[in-house]
């Protein structure tokens, strides 16, 4: 067959007639070729043209060798071809086998982690109860005591034994808990939040992810994690479950006499929260927003009271009482010159900053709202401030009076925030400066990994990143883009910037555009000013290979960080979205845009105070620029080499707190 296709058309044999030959097996088939009856004795070649019947017999012996061939060629393909069928049948049987598989896998481990939330959930409800048990009168405080330690002791056989009675009345719970006798399996802290922001519950800025994140990390690794909210108008109820109210009058200090409250409980992805309802000063957050009024620090002020007594009142000993921002600072002047006599001893007070930009200056006789001698605390070495020396700082109260202070952010130093970062209380933090830490920034690993990114076409890792070039694919396609896997995509989170910032960011972008460079930006922020100066650049450069999203978009954001190549960032240490630690995750070069920032290059203290993400970091992306040229093989390391990391809240972050709170215990 091959012979015949390859040969040029007029070389190739004429072709006869198939009843022509002489053969007897063609003789015997001439009826049904020709319509005619065939007896033995006819003469079937008689008529047949003299040209054929004298043809060559070496040539008639060639082209029936040919045709024979053809034929087999033709078994052979027809056999080949039914193989490959039963062949590619296998596969699609394995394959549906794989599939069934991976579908029992992530069933399995969606049970499990159904499992772990529900055993934080029942745990943490029962502690709750057991706060109302306290309240309500019905146990003392050192059964109270006995109870909680049982339960954190005992989470997973509590949590199998007593899941079907945590509907039940308190005193019918309280029979059953008395007869579980469990012995205690794994020591954790027991940590209590009083914080002004949670998410999802109420969310302002970076404060609720920290709270969340930091909490149910440390939940994962053993520890016992409650939090105690304001009950704002404003909540967001959605993720809370067992919300109740609890059956009993809790009362706290404030201007000079007791004031009612109501409690609320419930669980939030498996951490108990209890939020406070004032009943006199039911306005104090019946507000529409959280922060931003001029009674903001009685507000709070009578929050961090309130949660100091509830406390006392319910008989919780917590190993830590963690406080935030200066919102809830005067809990620690609080705890060690009014509670620390009162049942919690053995509790020691951690503050976390993320900045001391906001700090709170007050008369100091408003100190007395909530049970505080001003003459006691307006010194230089307590809450008067640096500066204005008539007036208290209460953020500076929370660092003088709490025995470690951690300061959340990833590209900070130690002695970069003690000496330019501190807004006024530079000597302040350089006398406390051996309690001072540094944090880095985390997020969920359930949530963004493209390993298992429910919001991305096609998954990938750092071990296999095919499906990263098809997630570029379908972003370009979403944009309107040129669709190509091989042009470089760029990405910007646009939150706050600078006059300054956009200009450059304007000669940034007409200079790559024009190398074929594509951009997307997302507007990350509601100020309707940075859109009008986004949208003036964008006209400016009138350029197909630039896209503009005009509001945050998270499904969307996934997409960005999965299928650019490289993200701009405004500055590398994010506070709010974390995109710099979340681009790495998602195999993403990194490049600061803050060009006169020296947060980006060298420290003048070299590697002191800094987490080592911050490290890693600065090392691997502070030099990047979209002008620099890097050997292909070289980038694809480093960029699988950071996926690698593990720069979620479960990892340093979790890691230093944990220190500090053992640190601390031990005093």
């Amino acid at each position: 067959m091959e012979l015949l296709l390859n040969a040029p058309l007029s070389k190739l044999p004429p072709l006869p007639k198939i009843c022509a030959t002489k053969r007897k097996p063609l003789g015997a088939r001439l009826p049904s070729c020709l319509g005619v009856e065939r007896h033995d004795d006819m003469d079937v070649h008689k008529d047949l043209p003299q040209s054929m019947d004298h043809a060559p017999k070496e040539k008639q012996n060639d082209i029936w060798q040919l045709f024979t061939e053809a034929q087999q060629n033709i078994l052979s393909l027809n056999k080949q071809r039914l193989t490959a069928l039963e062949e590619l049948d296998e596969l699609k049987r394995e394959n549906t086998a794989l599939l069934d598989r991976i579908e029992q896998l992530e069933a399995k481990m969606l049970l499990n982690t159904e499992k772990e939330m529900d055993t934080l959930s029942i745990s943490s409800e029962l502690l709750l109860r057991i706060d109302s048990m306290v309240l309500s009168g019905m146990i003392d405080n050192a059964e109270a005591s006995d109870l909680r330690r049982l339960v954190m002791n005992s989470r997973m056989s509590i949590a199998a034994n007593l899941f079907q009675n945590t509907h039940k009345k308190d005193s019918e719970l309280l029979v059953e808990l008395r007869h579980f006798s469990s012995k205690s399996k794994k020591k954790g802290f027991h940590i209590v939040h009083i914080s002004a922001e949670m998410a999802p519950v109420v969310s302002v800025g970076s404060l609720a992810s920290y709270v969340t994140g930091l909490s149910c990390a440390l939940q994962r690794k053993g520890h016992v994690v409650e939090v105690i909210l304001p009950k704002y108008a404003c909540l967001n109820l959605d993720e809370v479950q067992g919300l109740r109210e609890v059956e009993a009058e809790v009362y706290s200090f404030f201007n000079g006499q007791l004031h009612k409250n109501r409690i609320w409980t419930g669980v939030v992805f498996g951490i108990g929260v209890t939020f406070i309802q004032p009943v006199y000063y039911s306005a104090f957050f019946s507000h529409e927003r959280v922060y931003g009024y001029g009674n903001d620090f009685e507000r709070f002020t009578y929050f961090s009271r309130a949660s100091l007594d509830y406390l006392v009142k319910s008989g919780k000993k917590p190993d830590i009482v963690h406080i935030h921002n200066w919102e809830t600072s005067i809990v620690g002047p609080l705890f060690w010159d009014v509670f620390v006599n009162q049942g919690l001893e053995g509790t020691r007070i951690l503050l976390t900053c993320q900045g001391f930009d906001s700090q709170c200056l007050q008369r100091p006789e408003k100190l007395a709202l909530c049970g505080l001698d001003p003459s006691r605390l307006h010194r230089p070495d307590r809450l008067q401030d640096n500066n204005k020396t008539h007036m208290v700082n209460i953020l500076k109260g929370g660092v003088v009076y709490s025995n470690k202070v951690i300061v959340i952010a990833s590209m900070q130093t130690k002695a970069h925030l003690i000496t330019e970062l501190g807004h006024g209380m530079e000597p302040t933090l350089a006398i406390h400066k051996d309690k001072l830490l540094i944090a880095p920034y985390g997020f969920d690993k359930s949530v963004w990994d493209p390993s298992v990114d429910k919001f991305l076409p096609e998954s990938y890792s750092e071990e296999d990143m095919k499906g990263k070039s098809v997630c570029k694919i379908s972003l370009q396609k979403h944009l309107g883009l040129t669709k190509n896997a091989s042009m470089i995509l760029v990405g910007c989170m646009l939150t706050e910037v600078s006059d300054v910032y956009l200009e450059n960011l304007k000669t940034l972008v007409w200079m790559a555009s024009r190398k074929g460079i594509q951009f997307v930006f997302m507007l990350c922020s509601q100020n309707p000013g940075l859109r009008r100066e986004v949208e003036s650049l964008l006209l400016e450069l009138k350029d197909g290979n630039v896209k503009f999203i005009d509001k945050y978009d998270e499904p969307l954001l996934h997409l960005i960080l999965a299928g650019c190549d490289i993200i701009l960032c405004p500055s590398l240490d994010d506070p709010v979205l974390q995109v710099p630690l979340k681009a790495i995750k998602y195999g993403a070069g990194l490049v600061a845009l803050n060009f006169t920032d020296d947060k980006f290059g060298n420290f003048a203290d070299h590697d002191f105070g800094r987490p080592e993400v911050s490290k890693y970091i600065s090392n691997s992306f502070g030099n990047m620029s979209l002008s620099q040229e890097e050997d292909p093989s070289q980038w694809n390391r480093k960029i699988t080499d950071a996926m690698a990391k593990d720069f979620s809240w479960d990892a340093e972050c979790c890691d230093i707190h944990v220190s500090a709170y053992a640190a601390i215990k031990n005093l």
